[in-house]
């Protein structure tokens, strides 16, 4: 079980450094571009990984529309909203907004899949609210920007997906919903892409390819391999605890790597946010769910 938490500490860790990551790859790349190479690469190696381990299964009509839907909301407009926030939000307030995800799974889980909400939720729902505020107030008023609503926006569509996925998880493996959704995602984004045009900003430095290379193979492909294998050993309730650590690892990342300082109003945000989702998660269900499509 050790072996367990250690592999899942180095999934939240890689994930957590992703927020600085793709700050630095949105300055090398326009946001949608971005988002249509990273697809374009993770369905590669998504593509590759399940041929060789023949896991293509038939897909009927309703599971096509439910994977539509997630490939559009929880791939696309998840991925685009993530670069399009990552221009002006920086990588710590947006891990923390990020970190609600969560708990507008619950509540849109209470609305669409009929769980209960209990008091725990609702007190723990309000703690990670006040801590946004804390993290977005800079003293004389709310400081929100637009790159804060992408990121909203983000977070919004990441608990919708995870609300799809637990729906699929009744019919098709994890793999195979990851896999087709991605693939959907990607299709989706080329002629949205194409219609915007050639005017893309693209690097010319070989750093930032690779390192879009290595982002998306590594953090979308790898390491969501990793984590939904240890999910399984684990349970999905225990895992959810890592992720909460994802925000303190941004906050780390983005000091060790972009020098970006962090306020004592941030740290005492992140303990609110962190506490609320952590007081809330612990009064899910303790049952298996898939992952969906990390960042």
């Amino acid at each position: 079980m050790l072996r367990s938490y250690l592999l899942l500490m180095v999934c939240v860790t890689i994930w957590g450094s992703n927020f600085v990551f793709g700050n630095l790859l949105v300055k090398q790349f326009s946001p949608l571009f971005l988002c249509m190479g990273r697809l374009f690469f993770i369905s590669l190696f998504l593509l590759s990984y399940t041929w060789v381990r023949r896991r293509f299964i038939a897909i009927h009509q309703h599971e096509w529309k439910l994977l539509i839907l997630l490939g559009i909301i929880g791939v696309f407009i998840n991925q685009w909203s993530f670069y399009q926030g990552l221009q002006t939000a920086d990588p710590t307030t947006s891990a923390l907004i990020l970190a609600l995800t969560p708990i507008t799974t619950a509540l849109l889980a209470v609305l669409f899949l009929k769980e209960t909400f209990t008091m725990a939720m609702l007190i723990g729902s309000l703690a990670a609210i006040s801590g946004v505020f804390l993290v977005v107030y800079n003293g004389t008023e709310l400081h929100f920007t637009i790159g804060h609503l992408w990121i909203f926006v983000t977070m919004l569509t990441f608990a919708i997906s995870i609300v799809l996925v637990r729906l699929l998880s009744r019919r098709l493996p994890p793999l195979i919903t990851t896999v087709y959704s991605t693939l959907i995602g990607f299709g989706t984004i080329v002629p949205v892409a194409l219609s915007q045009g050639t005017g893309w900003v693209v690097s010319h430095e070989g750093w930032a390819w690779a390192l879009l290379l290595l982002t998306a193979i590594l953090m979308h492909g790898v390491v969501t391999l990793i984590w939904n294998s240890q999910l399984q050993k684990v349970g999905a309730a225990k895992a959810a605890m890592f992720s909460n650590l994802e925000p303190f690892v941004a906050m780390v990342v983005g000091y060790l790597v972009l020098g970006q300082l962090v306020t004592s109003q941030q740290l005492l945000g992140s303990l609110f946010i962190v506490g609320g989702v952590t007081l809330a998660s612990l009064t899910l269900p303790k049952k298996k769910s898939p992952s969906a499509l990390p960042h």
